[in-house]
Formats: structure tokens, C-alpha cells, sequence
């Protein structure tokens, strides 16, 4: 009895194709193609990791950190470290933009928060003054 072997060739197969990796998290691999959700998971671990290493990081240390893990520098925003009378701020907000949305950080004495919000209709993603990130 024979059996027909269907399919059986001499050619070479393609290539198999490069999936995303996941994070120690199992999330998918953050990309510019992320997710707000996605990009929020991202923008938050980054943030968890820098201020478990700083309770009280500058904005400075904050942006390296998000630039590090993949964010865009350029489209960044960061308040001042300090008050106007050169005391430590009570706490230092920052944001990336993303896409039509706004991932928003804060750092203060309670700790670290976000959210998500739509982007201003300025184009910006924080309200009132914000310090050059031109390092």
C-alpha cells in the first residue's frame, strides 16, 4: 500500500518571522506601534524601577530613565526640580506624548502616580511651566 506524501518538496522553507518579545511582565514588547495601554504599562515600570532606586528623582533622572527604556526625548515634557525661591519642588510632573494621548507621571513625597489623558489642544500634554529638556 502506498501512501502519497502531499506537500513533500526539495525547496527550502521561508524564514520563520521575528515575533515581539515579552517583558519579564509577559506583556508584549513595547514599540513605537504600542498601545496607549501598552506604552502606559511600559512608561510605568520604567517609573516603578527609578524611583525604587530614588524615592525623590529629578526630572532629569526621570527623562534618562524614560529615554533609556525607548521613549522620544523630543516629545517629552518636564516641570522644574525646584521652586521659584530655589527650594525642592514638592513634586516634579512629566509626560510623553503618545499618538493623540498623554502619559502623565508624577514623583512627590507620596510616592509615584499616572494616568492617561488626551493631548491639550496646544499640543502639549502639561499645563503651566515647563523646564528645556535640552541635555
Amino acid at each position: 500500500m502506498a501512501v502519497p506524501l502531499a506537500g513533500c518538496t526539495s525547496s527550502p522553507e521561508p524564514a520563520p518571522t521575528t515575533q515581539p518579545t515579552a517583558t519579564s511582565t509577559g506583556a508584549p514588547a513595547f514599540s513605537s506601534e504600542s498601545t496607549t495601554a501598552e506604552a502606559l504599562a511600559h512608561f510605568d515600570e520604567v517609573n516603578a524601577a527609578t524611583v525604587a532606586a530614588n524615592a525623590r528623582p529629578g526630572g532629569r533622572a526621570v527623562v534618562d530613565a524614560l529615554v533609556a527604556a525607548g521613549f522620544d526625548k523630543s516629545s517629552m515634557q518636564v516641570t522644574a526640580d525646584t521652586t521659584s525661591i530655589g527650594r525642592d519642588a514638592d513634586s516634579v510632573q512629566f509626560s510623553v506624548l503618545w499618538g493623540q494621548d498623554c502619559l502623565i507621571g508624577q514623583v512627590s513625597g507620596a510616592g509615584y502616580t499616572s494616568q492617561t489623558a488626551p493631548v491639550l489642544g496646544t499640543g502639549a500634554c502639561l499645563v503651566g511651566s515647563t523646564r528645556a529638556i535640552d541635555w
